[in-house]
């Protein structure tokens, strides 16, 4: 799962903004940026793009993005 969060640090600790639900002890990674929200790093936004398919819908996805057939030039 990825998620985007906002946190305030505090004495050491990061302590997010909202609930999050999450097991005790669960290891994450936290990916810091001081910039606001819309200006995260651009492999971290991709990364999010697909989040939720199955590898089928993907794959589907994928097709229908590279089927260069239902380009034209002529705006038909």
């Amino acid at each position: 799962m990825v998620k985007s969060v906002e946190a305030i640090f505090e004495n050491g600790v990061f302590k997010p903004l909202e609930k999050m639900d999450l097991e005790e002890h669960k290891k994450v990674t936290i990916i810091v940026t001081n910039e606001p929200e819309e200006i995260f790093d651009t492999l971290f936004l991709v990364s999010m793009v697909y989040d939720g398919f199955s590898a089928q819908e993907i794959e589907d996805i994928e097709k229908v993005a590279t089927d260069r057939s239902r380009f034209s030039r002529n705006g038909d």
